[in-house]
């Protein structure tokens, strides 16, 4: 990140759930990213509702933690598109799972994600097609029970370190893009109606 948005950025109040949601979710919002977890406070949800609602993007609420809600933020067409492949199906066989439509998928896996969190379950790896993270990344992860990558980025890297830096550099060029015009004045409503 520039040094030039590192400044815009302290500048800006990220009480606010606008630039919090700008900030964590660029990629999201730019269409780079099909999905984001997202953690905020509770009394956040209504506003994250209303700047979600003539968008594409849906919103999932995983688990609530005292006066935090963690929320997974998603391009449905884009995740039905990639869980219909071969190796994410495959991957989610593994983990138990017996259909493969979108909704199930979410519903089921909200279930486990709440048992993760509340420590009578492991940690759920089907995470990572959520988050529409390269398969390769996703396999090498739980091969490796999350140790031995070989770069960390927005996730950690265990197949073609390349590519994955220079998906991370859009991603943070998206990110200073999108704080730039919200610096600006651009609303997030605007940012979101021109969503791919």
């Amino acid at each position: 990140m520039s040094q030039e948005a590192i400044e815009m950025i302290r500048k800006m109040d990220m009480e606010k759930i606008e630039n919090q949601f700008v900030f964590q979710c660029a990629p999201l919002i730019a269409g780079l990213k099909m999905s984001n977890l997202f953690i905020i406070r509770k009394k956040y949800l209504r506003r994250l509702c209303e700047l979600l609602q003539r968008s594409k993007i849906r919103c999932r609420v995983l688990y609530v933690d005292e006066d935090r809600l963690t929320v997974l933020l998603y391009h449905p067409q884009m995740l039905i598109v990639y869980l219909r492949g071969k190796r994410a199906r495959n991957l989610l066989l593994k983990e138990g799972y017996e259909q493969f439509d979108l909704e199930f998928v979410l519903l089921k896996f909200t279930c486990r994600y709440r048992q993760y969190r509340r420590e009578t379950q492991s940690f759920p790896h089907e995470l990572g097609l959520l988050l529409g993270y390269p398969l390769d990344d996703v396999e090498g992860f739980i091969q490796n029970d999350g140790k031995n990558c070989l770069y960390t980025g927005y996730w950690k890297v265990y197949a073609n370190v390349p590519a994955k830096r220079q998906l991370f550099r859009r991603y943070e060029c998206a990110r200073e893009e999108l704080m730039e015009q919200m610096n600006q004045g651009v609303k997030v409503e605007q940012m979101l109606a021109g969503c791919r």
